[in-house]
């Protein structure tokens, strides 16, 4: 005997199910780019991807994850970015188009980064990106209320030979523990510009985008 059902089975195995779509298209389009974040790949929302012209310098993002990166990435860059997986690898890494002062720049977002003797993937594809490209900033963003676990990674970063700002960030929340920072002090100690920031609220931001623009100078020079 015919089961009643069996029509409306048939048409229902003829739909296309969500797990058998292509992976963008469940996970969405990235800002910026294409499905799989990249601008030249030939995926929907590639072509017109904004990035920032050749020949700008290159500003990374550095420090360890949950200390506010991706927040102080979206101030400098607003809603153009592209995400994509670094080459031969599946970790992300985000870049993005800013304008400091008149200047258009390239800001990336590195994954989480304690030290330069890397132990998880996202370690060691942050090294490699340093290493291989060799940013002309970097802004390594530290939580303020624990400065002193975060400095060695400063330290390293120096010794490398990078440029570095260092970013106080979650200023408030230090100051809610009771804690204060002498920013100058401590500027003038390292001998790098230090800037304190609250990325949720936007407060330092734009301290920290005159910095970028001026290479971290004017800040550096205040404090000797």
């Amino acid at each position: 005997m015919r089961n009643r059902n069996d029509s409306r089975l048939r048409e229902e195995a003829g739909r296309p199910r969500p797990w058998a779509r292509p992976r963008w298209a469940r996970r969405g389009r990235r800002a910026g780019g294409g499905a799989c974040g990249g601008t030249s790949c030939g995926c929907p929302g590639a072509v017109g991807a904004r990035q920032a012209p050749a020949g700008a310098r290159r500003v990374a993002l550095v420090g360890s994850p949950n200390v506010g990166k991706s927040a102080l990435f979206n101030h400098l860059t607003g809603a153009y970015a592209t995400v994509s997986n670094y080459p031969g690898t599946t970790v992300e890494v985000t870049r993005g188009e800013g304008v400091v002062e008149g200047e258009t720049v390239e800001v990336i977002d590195t994954p989480g980064f304690y030290s330069f003797l890397p132990v998880t993937e996202e370690e060691r594809v942050t090294r490699r990106l340093l290493v291989e490209e060799r940013p002309d900033l970097i802004l390594h963003v530290v939580e303020a209320a624990a400065l002193d676990r975060m400095l060695p990674l400063t330290f390293q970063l120096l010794e490398a030979g990078f440029p570095v700002i260092l970013v106080l960030n979650m200023m408030d929340e230090c100051e809610r523990l009771g804690l204060s920072v002498d920013v100058d002090a401590l500027s003038a100690r390292l001998g790098i510009p230090v800037v304190a920031t609250v990325a949720a609220t936007g407060q330092g931001v734009d301290q920290l985008k005159q910095e970028v623009a001026h290479g971290g100078r004017s800040l550096l020079e205040s404090a000797i």
